[in-house]
Parts: C-alpha cells; structure tokens; sequence
C-alpha cells in the first residue's frame, strides 16, 4: 500500500520531516505553489524529481501579493484535491501553513527587491505584487532550505526576480525555470484560466498567437518598434485590453531597439472580459 502524502502546517513538523531527509545526505527540491494545481504544476514537480532526491511542494496563497481590488478572497483553493494529485506525482512532502504561522502577529519585515522587479512591466500595474513575492519565497526558502527550487517561465519577470533574490541574499537555493507549459491551442496554463468564460476561451490563445507573430518578424529582421505596435493592434481587435507587450532583454529585462540587443523576451499582460492573462516567448 502507498503511503499517504505527508502533509505539515507547522514549522516544527516542517523542520522535523526535512531533517529526516537531511540526516539521509539526500538533496531536496522545493516547488512553491498556491494550489489549484494543474498540468503546469506537474510539469514542475516532475523537473524536481528529476533533479534532487525529494521533492517539496509548499501551498499558500500568499495575501502580500494580493492588491485589495484583486482576487485573494476568491482565488480557488482545493487542498484535498491538489495533495491527491501530488501523492500520485512521488511528491515526499506539501508544506501548506496557514496565514498565521507564515505572517504571525506582529510581522513586520518584508523585502524590496529592485533590478527585474523595477523593469515596468507587472511592476508598473501591480506595485505590490514583487515585494509580496520576494518576502514569501525568501521565507520558503529559509524555512525548507531546499537545494533546488523549481519556478515556471510562464511568471518570467518573477522568475528573474527570484533568481535575483537567491542570488543577492546567498540563500544557497539553485533556482531553475522550466519552460511554459501550454494548452495544444497554445494558451499558457494558469489557475486564472478557470475564470474564462466559454467564449473568452475560445478567444484566449490568440495572446501566444501573436507572441509568435511578433517573434517571427523580429528574428526575420522587421524593425521592433513596428512589430510591436501591430501586435498590439491585432490583441485590440480580438477583444484583449492590453496592459503591455513589450520586447525586453532576456536577462535584465532592460528594453531593447533592436535584434542586435537580444537575447530578446516578447512579454504580454492583458484582459479577457474580467480574467488577466500573462504570457511570454523567446525570439
């Protein structure tokens, strides 16, 4: 018989199952979530148990990143679910604390990251979000001690913002980005995806859709600027209300005017009826 998942909610249940590991000289990987697993999250946890001998999967739907207009309140969260599936995945350990154990009362230090986090794209539409990010992955972190930490590129900004953090703090932590994971119409997995209407749906995967457009004419040479302003046009006409879609250095997220400052990230945010899709592809 399989042995059910563990799952911890405290700190000192935490440090005891991780020091078993420890005790072993096995290496751990960390993949942090907020839940609503998908195929995307599999994907993760799969990279993971590739690379270390046990995998760690924390669920917290962090508040700190969380604008009070945006959806924290009802952003979905199915703990049974989601450890049903991670135990059918060889996932060892789900760390889930509540809001209390990761903000007790009293909580009051919270990290500022700058660099990617200050490069104006989700930063310039959501001011919060980084700083919430960086505080709860820099207490993943202290709080797991993993070897390996596995992020997706879908959050490419994120991902360079974390690996920034691990990097500027020495936390040890090799962090690794695995490439988006996609519907087979193209539309990049999100948890947000179950906001779509039927209709929006069907619409979505024209974001990735122009994402190669632009990519194409940009590696064929076609000047960016131009690209860029009729990428933005054809996400308009299908229905989006676009909040960017910008060609960025692929490293520092620094804008670029031309090829010859690549490696180049095209990256997109915009809405679809009342659900904000992010989205991103190398040229």
């Amino acid at each position: 018989m399989k042995a059910i998942l563990p799952v911890t909610r405290t700190l000192k249940a935490l440090d005891g199952a991780v020091a078993r590991f420890r005790a072993k000289r096995e290496t751990v990987a960390l993949v942090p979530t907020m839940g609503a697993l998908h195929a995307g999250h599999l994907a993760l946890v799969r990279l993971a148990r590739k690379k270390a001998d046990r995998v760690v999967v924390s669920i917290f739907v962090n508040p700190a990143q969380f604008a009070p207009h945006e959806d924290f309140a009802s952003y979905p969260r199915r703990l049974s679910a989601d450890v049903g599936v991670l135990g059918r995945e060889g996932v060892d350990l789900v760390w889930a604390p509540d809001t209390a154990v990761m903000y007790p009362q009293g909580f009051s230090t919270r990290i500022a990251p700058e660099g990617p986090a200050l490069a104006g794209l989700e930063d310039a539409f959501r001011p919060h979000f980084f700083g919430g990010v960086a505080t709860v992955v820099a207490k993943l972190f202290g709080q797991v001690r993993p070897d390996i930490a596995v992020f997706g590129q879908k959050d490419y900004q994120q991902l360079k913002v974390v690996t920034r953090l691990a990097a500027d703090l020495d936390l040890r932590v090799k962090v690794i980005g695995l490439p988006t994971v996609r519907e087979k119409d193209g539309l990049a997995l999100s948890s947000r995806n179950l906001y779509l209407s039927a209709e929006e749906r069907v619409r979505a995967p024209a974001l990735h859709r122009v994402l190669e457009t632009c990519a194409e004419r940009i590696a064929a040479g076609r000047p960016i600027k131009g690209v860029m302003a009729s990428g933005l046009t054809a996400l308009t006409r299908d229905g989006f209300a676009v909040d960017y879609l910008e060609a960025r250095h692929a490293e520092t997220l620094a804008p670029v005017k031309s090829a010859k400052d690549g490696p180049i990230r095209l990256l997109v945010a915009a809405r679809l009826g009342a659900t904000r899709l992010i989205d991103n592809l190398a040229v």
